[in-house]
């Protein structure tokens, strides 16, 4: 017999991004002024050992770190990978090799870029410079990669000794945002992929356990508590009760709803599993457990753009209480 052909599978690519704000210290600021000013600090141990990146405390012992040494902007490369696929604001445009450099005067490695047209360019101990970046604002990228560096016959970099330094610099970095992005495709498989061509004709489907016979909205393909495959479609809601809820103070970057907003659980009625979702057309301080709501569509979207109160009395805490 002909098999019967399943579901579209949806995927689209997605981005997960959080730029997080720091503040930085001491030691850490006066390591990324220091590359602003074309200087490489790092911090001296109890033991003579200097790191760089320099630590606040001691790895070793956890004794505070506060004594900084100046290191060469050469050094030696401890071990490397090549990187044929450079990628979205990496380092560079181009294929190069990732690279543990053992600065002249330091003891541990700092990891960063060299810049070579192939692998058989790079070896554990080829020596490399800094090449640093036209502008300098106080940060990692200050250095804009190492390149190998000219012949250095008859120096010894084990002897390079680390010059005392006060860490003092005029107009201190004292903070950085560190952007921390994930690109990826997201397949979201059959279960979930009916789920949301359902929602771009503006109904709600879920799928029931065979086994213990409950309704997961969104559907996961799979009973989360019985462990067995769903595969029966159930259509849920529209409406459904605010089982719990949070005022959203904090104005999300690129998202146009003003604050304070409240994003809620709801428990759309016929379903076993709370979903998340936007609450609209009510003040933010009359927004309340058992609250009975329903969906708004705004043209053209494929999927709620948030739900609003129904007018209806609120539910009994009894008929939600499991789905808290």
């Amino acid at each position: 017999m002909p098999s019967t052909p399943g579901p579209e599978v949806l995927s689209a690519p997605l981005v997960l991004e959080f730029p997080f704000t720091r503040s930085l210290g001491p030691v850490r600021g006066a390591f990324l002024t220091g590359l602003r000013e074309r200087t490489v600090l790092g911090a001296r141990t109890a033991d003579g050992r200097v790191l760089v990146p320099p630590a606040e405390y001691d790895p070793v012992t956890a004794a505070e770190l506060r004594e900084l040494v100046e290191v060469g902007t050469t050094g030696t490369v401890t071990t490397w990978a090549w990187n044929p696929q450079p990628r979205r604001a990496g380092p560079l445009d181009r294929p190069f090799a990732w690279v543990l450099v053992r600065l002249d005067g330091a003891d541990t490695a700092l990891l960063h870029a060299l810049d070579v047209p192939g692998p058989e360019h790079v070896r554990t101990g080829l020596r490399v410079r800094i090449r640093w970046a036209a502008e300098r604002t106080g940060a990692i990228t200050d250095i804009a990669c190492f390149e190998p560096a000219p012949d250095t016959a008859g120096t010894d970099p084990e002897a390079a000794e680390p010059a005392p330094h006060d860490g003092v610099f005029d107009d201190p970095v004292t903070g950085i945002v560190a952007p921390a992005r994930l690109d990826y495709t997201y397949a979201p498989g059959r279960a979930q992929s009916r789920h949301l061509a359902a929602l771009a004709g503006r109904r709600i489907v879920g799928e029931r356990c065979p086994a213990c016979r409950k309704v997961y909205v969104p559907p996961r393909g799979a009973c989360p508590t019985c462990g067995v495959a769903t595969g029966e479609q159930v259509e849920v809601g529209p409406r459904g009760t605010v089982t719990t809820f949070c005022i959203v103070n904090i104005k999300a970057k690129n998202l146009d709803i003003e604050v304070p907003y409240v994003y809620a659980h709801i428990a759309l009625d016929g379903a076993d599993l709370a979903l998340h979702g936007r609450i609209g057309g009510i003040p933010y301080d009359r927004v309340r457990m058992g609250l009975r709501v329903e969906p708004v569509w705004t043209e053209g979207s494929r999927h709620p753009d948030h739900y609003r109160p129904t007018g209806e009395p609120d539910a009994a805490y009894e008929t939600y209480r499991e789905l808290l």
